[in-house]
């Protein structure tokens, strides 16, 4: 007979055994498969430690939800495992769930069951994926440079990342802890790639997960005046040819329901969509 499903973080050795089951689903899982992998690690500067539990029924895994620094549950938590993790989620005072739509409609219900929250994001968004015998990638064109980012583009870097942070309806960073936003921006500077001409930055995206799974691409933000003059289009393909050169399955990222022309510039490069997400900031 089935036991109920208990639930606990889990210790650095058992990372392996995660894996191999977050691994079934490299594609949807992607991001918790990076998580899980840095278990145990330090975390980046202004970043949150990684934490990971499992929810275990007869002694075998059933789920798997990164607790911080962002909620996700795996591609196959059903709504018993996902309720098993509410004990160390419903103490949150300010969270961030992105994940599989089913997956954060179970956790919204049980969240909002016992207590109200405030809502400051709620939306859906479209994962999208490219593989290197599907991608249509833009050239590079003549008088464009694209490079990794330096310390030296902390500015710039800081002011995309506040832009596109309040483009996309969140809280402006620079009403909290501006300090503590240039240390995470700078925090994350290594995973940057920008595309400049004659001296300025045009475009930023980060490769915040580079692993031979996949590669996940966010922060993607071309500054407003130049927008529709293709930096993007060549920012993004720089991404994709970097990831496949280095031997990565595939490249992802997540477009914003009713970001027609995001959609539009990713299907050119070869995208196709393949998993709906639910993103709720909440307090």
């Amino acid at each position: 007979m089935d036991q109920p499903i208990e639930s606990r973080l889990l210790k650095v050795g058992e990372s392996g055994a995660a894996l191999a089951y977050l691994e079934t689903e490299p594609r949807k899982n992607l991001y918790l498969i990076d998580l899980t992998a840095r278990l145990g690690s330090s975390p980046a500067p202004g970043e949150a430690r990684t934490e990971i539990a499992g929810a275990f029924r007869n002694g075998r895994l059933v789920g798997l939800a990164g607790l911080r620094p962002t909620v996700v549950f795996d591609a196959r938590a059903e709504p018993d495992a996902v309720e098993a993790f509410m004990p160390f989620l419903e103490t949150m005072g300010v969270g961030l769930v992105k994940s599989l739509a089913p997956a954060v409609d179970r956790f919204w219900q049980c969240l909002t069951r016992r207590q109200k929250r405030h809502v400051l994001v709620d939306r859906l968004e479209t994962a999208y994926a490219v593989s290197a015998s599907g991608a249509r990638l833009q050239d590079p064109r003549p008088g464009e440079r694209a490079r990794a980012a330096s310390g030296s583009d902390l500015g710039p870097l800081v002011i995309a990342a506040r832009e596109s942070l309040r483009e996309e309806q969140r809280p402006d960073p620079f009403a909290g802890d501006t300090r503590a936003f240039r240390r995470w921006v700078r925090g994350r500077i290594e995973r940057a790639r920008v595309v400049e001409e004659a001296g300025r930055i045009h475009f930023t995206g980060y490769a915040d997960v580079r692993r031979p799974e996949g590669w996940l691409l966010q922060g993607v933000y071309t500054w407003p005046e130049v927008r529709r003059r293709g930096y993007a289009k060549s920012g993004v393909s720089d991404l994709c040819r970097l990831a496949f050169a280095e031997g990565a399955d595939h490249v992802q990222l997540a477009v914003v329901e009713g970001n027609a022309a995001g959609e539009r510039l990713y299907e050119s490069l070869g995208f196709q969509p393949f998993a709906t997400l639910r993103t709720i900031l909440f307090t």
